[in-house]
């Protein structure tokens, strides 16, 4: 262990000491015992660590003593540094320093409870991981959101206090916010002009502005993660959900993947283009545009019209209700939703805009009782997308990325990505999708062939359905299906095949997911005539001891393309 830290030591420190290194160096001794030491010391992914060829270069170059001796100065530094670091540490439990207290939410691998600290009596939200269900990946992504809040310290962003690694858990420790979310405060005062909304943007903007001083991008930027700190008048607005954030260098743009939330990506996002900081200023846009009238900048039911909206830049200000909004507040927007992002505001200068810093004199103090009717029906409709998805998992006892708060009570750093709202990272979603797919394959393959043993391994034994041999009921569990494997399945035609058409899959988190799809069965009955059959589908996926399983389905009546009817063959179970 000692070996392996003083070696990360190593790795990691850029020496500034001159030297070219010639290649020419082959019985260095330095090298030998760097490329010994390589041998037997292996990171996170099991790869041998290299040596540092700037350093070996240095000494391999060094023909000065003075400067070989500084070297090895520096190099006694770093070796007191890492045996100070392989001492071992005092082995600290979380229930230590922490007293568990009652639940505020729960997410796909995480449970967030208040917690109080016994030294201090201090209240805080911890959000406590099973660390035996993630993969290396999810494992990857919780210490990138750790490092990051462990860098950030503002008093507008939920700040992490603590992060207590122990077998199977980790634990990390955050403020406990308890003014719930922001645009929910609104729409229940008994006063909202566009001041307040400048005083609310500027808050958000001095969190974004400090992400970027910082390297963060935060990249899911939308009202669920602006939070109030209390529920006293006047609370600090808190961003929250690092889950998706990422770490850049300077303004340094580069194509990190696709996530956030549809009505809030960027133009350059969506394009698959190299994206930075910019895409924060963005979202900002778009939330200030929805403080500012209730409804956003760009709205359509299907996704790729609304994409179409965003990445061409499209929105407009529409009579009667922009009538009232300030030239100025209008001017910022517009230099926060420049489709360039070389050319788009960035957070300090939004900060220095005149209906930010001079507001007292260029926002308009009127009420603005048409915006805040207009924010609770667009809250309403965030709150049933989310409501319909959480009835679905709850219902299974599963539940998606996001984590579910109860209303009124702390709400702590949630999981990445609103299963409801949003976009997740797509670097692995093409190949869960897929899974998705096949698996939907392999439970129609079990039904074809009237293959029931094959068909009760992939359906959930409480598997519930709505199709229309239920004559519009829902029912639940296997034995309504078994029926129709042991009577008609594969019993009335010689030959079936069936075609998935347009699949959509939807991911609920790490565990459950959603597909949509029209389903073309086509088939020879024992006449020997062909007929085909086409029905539309929805199934429910959810992973169950790594394993996917069809918790939910909902067919259509079949629409007779040819043929006969759907008794006449097969129920498309």
């Amino acid at each position: 262990m000692f070996y392996f830290k003083y070696f990360q030591f190593l790795r990691t420190w850029q020496s500034p000491l001159p030297g070219i290194h010639n290649g020419n160096c082959g019985d260095c001794v330095s090298e030998r015992w760097w490329l010994r030491l390589s041998t037997t010391t292996t990171s996170s992914d099991d790869q041998p660590y290299r040596p540092n060829r700037l350093r070996h270069s240095v000494l391999c170059s060094a023909s000065n003593l003075d400067w070989f001796v500084h070297f090895l100065t520096v190099e006694i530094d770093f070796l007191k540094c890492a045996i100070a670091m392989a001492a071992p540490a005092a082995c600290t439990r979380f229930s230590d320093n922490y007293e568990i207290k009652e639940e505020l939410g729960r997410g796909a691998f995480s449970i967030v409870k208040r917690c109080v600290q016994k030294s201090t009596g201090n209240e805080f939200a911890a959000k406590i991981i099973n660390t035996k269900k993630l993969t290396a990946r999810d494992f990857q992504k919780l210490e990138r959101e750790a490092r990051i809040c462990r860098k950030l310290h503002h008093p507008n962003i939920v700040r992490l206090h603590d992060s207590i690694q122990e077998e199977n858990y980790h634990y990390l420790v955050f403020d406990l916010v308890t003014g719930g979310e922001l645009f929910e405060d609104i729409v229940a005062r008994e006063f909202y002009s566009e001041a307040d909304a400048s005083h609310c943007i500027q808050q958000i903007l001095e969190s974004v502005n400090h992400c970027h001083q910082n390297g963060v991008v935060h990249r899911d930027l939308k009202p669920e993660n602006l939070l109030l700190a209390s529920k006293a008048k006047g609370a600090a607005v808190k961003l929250a959900d690092f889950g998706l954030a990422i770490e850049v260098q300077g303004d340094h743009q580069a194509w990190f993947g696709f996530a956030g939330t549809p009505g809030y990506l960027s133009p350059e996002v969506l394009k698959k283009e190299p994206y930075g900081k910019p895409v924060d200023i963005w979202a900002c846009g778009v939330i200030l545009y929805i403080l500012l009238v209730g409804y956003p900048p760009f709205w359509d039911e299907d996704q790729h019209r609304l994409y179409s909206q965003i990445k061409a830049g499209a929105y407009d200000y529409p009579s009667p209700e922009w009538d009232t909004v300030t030239p100025e507040a209008k001017n910022l927007i517009n230099q926060m939703l420049t489709v360039n992002p070389h050319k788009r505001i960035t957070a300090a200068e939004a900060l220095k805009h005149p209906w930010i810093c001079q507001r007292e004199r260029v926002a308009s103090v009127v009420h603005r009782q048409e915006t805040v009717d207009c924010l609770k029906k667009f809250n309403a409709r965030r709150k049933l997308k989310g409501a319909i998805l959480t009835t679905m998992l709850a219902t299974r006892n599963f539940s998606s990325k996001s984590m579910i708060t109860k209303k009124g009570e702390g709400s702590p750093v949630k999981d990445s990505t609103d299963s409801s709202n949003a976009t997740m990272e797509d670097d692995d979603v093409k190949a869960r999708r897929q899974e998705i797919i096949k698996i939907t394959e392999q439970l129609i393959e079990a039904i074809n062939s009237g293959d029931f043993d094959a068909y009760t391994k992939i359906g959930d034994p409480h598997l519930t359905a709505f199709e229309p041999e239920a004559l519009g009921n829902l029912v639940e569990g296997i034995d309504f299906h078994k029926f129709y494997f042991e009577n008609v399945l594969g019993k009335n035609c010689k030959a079936i095949n069936t075609t998935i058409l347009n699949p959509h899959v939807h991911l609920l988190g790490e565990d459950a997911a959603c597909i949509a799809y029209v389903r073309l069965t086509q088939y020879i009955d024992k006449q020997g005539h062909a007929h085909t059959h086409q029905s539309e589908e929805t199934r429910v996926w959810h992973k169950r001891d790594n394993k996917w399983q069809n918790v939910h389905f909902h067919r259509s009546a079949s629409g007779k393309v040819s043929g006969a009817t759907t008794f006449d063959f097969i129920p498309q179970k």
